[in-house]
């Protein structure tokens, strides 16, 4: 996942583990060579102008000769990608080797770490066509974003006495010991063009945020990465007040190091050393590169194939090591770029090694008017936003923060290999307690009877426990055994069923179930009874739902069924997810989406998302309506604040507008109830919301990609649907958020006959099937350009679409 200072926020990404599914789908035509070199084109130049000031920051943080990283941008773009399985991944210097290049520079020279280099191509080489390459996806995603900290951590500290016009120590400890001295002694001319070129990374994104005519120029500027922009400005300054400061020391390509054939003493010596730095070079390499191809696959559509892409990043290295380059991987951020760009095929990544390859040989005079703060300070950014407070947060969510902790000291504090195995261990050990973490409890029922539940998996290592609690049941006792489905292994088997056979004997009875009985019922107060005495009436969990002739007895008396499904919420269900809202309750809301949609009673969200406690922030209204803010008179706060308030302040990554069959609100439309004569009501005022709806269904109404529909009513809550996204898109905090590409916005209807959902594709321009939907095909920020199906006519009335 290497990161890379884009024209987008600068931000780190956030890749999970978990491989794509398989392609079940064809992939999409492929365009054109002409269209698709039309296409390539300008993406290779936005990728171009990323990577040269990156690799020349990635080599100075090494220690590297700072041609090595022009060398390394242009074999990864030359050789990665043509030979790569991932075709818009776009590989280069390794900003997660840094520091071990760099201790492997400080013991052994630049030649020698070239030669490591080429053994570690040649090993990812081996492993790919050995056909291991989604072994390294099983890494802890804790021990991954960990590492890249530790190490973001190390370079920061270390570029920080560049920026401050000092040199590095050997070790991050050390680096922070002298940099008080270093604060004391700082050289104001590198302090002031270094903080000049902070300022514009981090500032520079954000110009499109700002209001009115400053924000479209702001949108229009920058398309120009900020790494450009805070290198050129920081070199222009130094330039225009003639600072004396330590430049870029480009060498001749005359003078340029090569991987040399080491010295049999050399490695008779050191071999162990070696070998290990290899090793960690080809580990951490493959692993960057194939998280960053998953997160690739994710965002374009088309197959990628990962043993090919680790054995065409093992060619890249092999030829990076042999001329001299730094170590390379395929890089998450960089990679994105590439797809926002507008790439098609792999040849934007050859293009853009082309134009490194043409720079590095042109511009090297150019080259050498840059200060060392301002690269310095390019490749501080980096690794702070390899600190990633998102990542934090998913590694506390799931209670793996102290493998991600000692992670990141190991690294810090000693190196990477040891950091990464220290964190390994004790992802072990918190493994290995979550299999022995296990409860059993006993419950005495009113009737005389136990119940005995276990939660966790049952080993070996809980038999002790489980046998002392079962020997406390009297004999002669009816229990229940109910295990909640986890790992049973044989040593528990054989101590349950031991026990089982002697609690018989002595004149007990014992059921044992591992998940809820065919038998079993749920009396009205909630109690679970055996098959054999049923209560009055036999209501399984979830009948009185589904069971209508349950649902008829208890007619006469709603708030007592209300209350019956609460008392069985509190018995059965709220001892099992106590924990996690608890968690939640500690913690507060995160969700990383807004679902809104109508307050139709048959529609149950967490049962057609499968969503749980936290993970949706959701509006529900009379007909999934989004007044827009524009239309006078008609606009409804209650919605506007949900919508501000999990943009801004939930920052959730996705809105879902959805739409169901046979609404209410939508029949109200066409009958016109809110053209209704007389004084307004509440209901009429609401609905007067969806009058943009109903002059899109005149003009362009939606439909299905694969179906016919079925009536206008279904056609109005389709396009409904639509409209409403095209209002939501009214809103700026909304419309700011897409533009960025960090909010993706998302149209379904959901079909109660058919208990079907749909998605709105706007690829194909229609509602499709969610099974054939391919999430992540359609890049977040095209949303304001493809989502609207029909732009708005001339002097469409209030209400109607503003987007274009």
């Amino acid at each position: 996942m290497t990161l890379d200072i884009s024209s987008a926020p600068i931000a780190s990404d956030t890749t999970d583990h978990a491989p794509p599914s398989a392609r079940a789908t064809a992939p999409a035509a492929a365009p054109a060579p002409r269209a698709s070199l039309l296409r390539d084109l300008p993406a290779s130049v936005v990728v171009f102008l990323i990577a040269v000031p990156f690799s020349l920051g990635i080599a100075l943080a090494t220690g590297a000769p700072l041609t090595a990283g022009l060398v390394a941008a242009a074999v990864g773009g030359l050789v990665a990608g043509t030979l790569g399985g991932v075709p818009l991944q776009v590989t280069g210097p390794s900003a997660a080797l840094t520091v071990v290049v760099a201790g492997l520079i400080t013991q052994f020279g630049w030649q020698l770490t070239c030669a490591v280099v080429v053994v570690a191509g040649l090993l990812q080489l081996l492993l790919g066509s050995l056909r291991v390459a989604r072994a390294a996806l099983a890494v802890s995603p804790a021990i991954v974003h960990g590492m890249l900290a530790g190490v973001g951590l190390t370079i920061a500290i270390a570029q920080l006495h560049v920026v401050l016009g000092g040199s590095p120590q050997s070790s991050a400890l050390a680096n922070l010991v002298a940099l008080p001295g270093q604060l004391s002694t700082a050289h104001l001319p590198a302090l002031a063009v270094g903080a000049l070129a902070i300022a514009l990374l981090f500032g520079w994104p954000r110009l499109s945020r700002l209001p009115g005519k400053a924000g479209r120029f702001g949108a229009r500027a920058t398309r120009i990465p900020a790494a450009l922009v805070a290198v050129g400005a920081a070199t222009g300054l130094s330039a225009a007040l003639g600072l004396t400061l330590a430049r870029v020391e480009l060498p001749t390509w005359e003078q340029h190091g090569i991987a040399t054939l080491p010295s049999l003493s050399l490695l008779e010596q050191h071999w162990p050393t070696l070998l290990a730095a290899a090793l960690t070079m080809t580990v951490v390499a493959g692993v960057e590169s194939l998280l960053s191809a998953v997160a690739v696959g994710r965002m374009a559509p088309g197959p990628i194939d990962l043993d090919r892409e680790l054995r065409g990043q093992g060619i890249a290295n092999m030829v990076s090591g042999l001329l001299g380059g730094l170590p390379v991987a395929g890089g998450a951020v960089r990679s994105t770029a590439n797809v926002r760009a507008g790439a098609s095929s792999r040849w934007s990544s050859v293009i853009h090694g082309v134009w490194v390859l043409i720079a590095a040989l042109t511009l090297s005079t150019g080259f050498r008017h840059i200060p060392l703060a301002a690269l310095a300070a390019l490749v501080l950014v980096v690794g702070l936003q390899m600190v990633s407070f998102a990542h934090i947060r998913q590694v506390h969510r799931h209670r793996e923060f102290p493998v991600y902790l000692v992670t990141v000291l190991g690294v810090v504090l000693i190196d990477v290999p040891l950091g990464v195995l220290a964190g390994g261990a004790v992802a072990g050990v918190l493994a290995l307690h979550r299999l022995t973490r296990a409860h059993v409890d006993v419950v005495a029922e009113p009737d005389g009877s136990y119940t005995v539940r276990t939660h966790g998996p049952l080993t070996f290592a809980v038999v002790p426990r489980l046998s002392r609690t079962l020997t406390r049941i009297p004999a002669g006792a009816t229990v229940a055994v109910r295990h909640d489905g986890s790992f049973l292994d044989h040593a528990a088997y054989e101590e349950l069923h031991t026990w089982r056979a002697g609690h018989q004997a002595g004149g007990g009875r014992v059921s044992m179930l591992t998940e809820p009985h065919e038998d079993d019922v749920l009396d009205p107060d909630g109690t679970v009874r055996s098959g054999s005495s049923p209560g009055p009436h036999r209501c399984r969990a979830w009948t009185p739902w589904v069971g209508h002739h349950c649902i008829e007895q208890a007619e006469d008396d709603p708030h007592g069924r209300l209350m019956e499904g609460v008392r069985g919420f509190q018995q059965h269900t709220a001892p099992l997810i106590r924990p996690e809202l608890a968690r939640l309750a500690r913690e507060g809301q995160t969700p990383s989406q807004l679902f809104l949609t109508c307050a139709d009673s048959r529609l149950v969200t967490s049962m057609i998302t499968s969503s749980g406690p936290g993970d949706l922030f959701t509006v529900r209204n009379v007909g999934n309506l989004v007044p827009a803010p524009y239309e006078p008179g008609a606009a409804d706060d209650s919605v506007a604040a949900a919508v501000q308030y999990a943009v801004e302040v939930l920052e959730v990554r996705s809105i879902t507008i959805c739409g169901h069959s046979g609404c209410g609100a939508m029949k109200a439309l066409l009958d016109g109830v809110h053209e209704q004569s007389g004084p307004p009501t509440p209901l009429t005022r609401w609905l007067r919301n969806g009058r943009g709806s109903l002059a899109r269904l005149r003009r362009a109404p939606a439909s299905f990609a694969h179906r016919a529909v079925g009536d206008e009513a279904e056609q109005l809550c389709i396009t409904n649907v639509v409209q409403q996204l095209d209002q939501l898109l009214a809103h700026p905090s909304v419309e700011r958020r897409v533009s960025e590409g960090s909010l993706r916005l998302v149209g379904m209807y959901f079909d109660f006959a058919d208990a079907q959902t749909y998605v709105l594709d706007p690829q194909a321009g229609a509602f499709v099937p969610v099974s054939e939907h391919r999430p992540g095909t359609d890049d977040p920020s095209d949303t304001r350009r493809r989502l609207v199906l029909d732009p708005p006519a001339a002097g469409a009335p209030a209400g109607q679409p503003l987007a274009a």
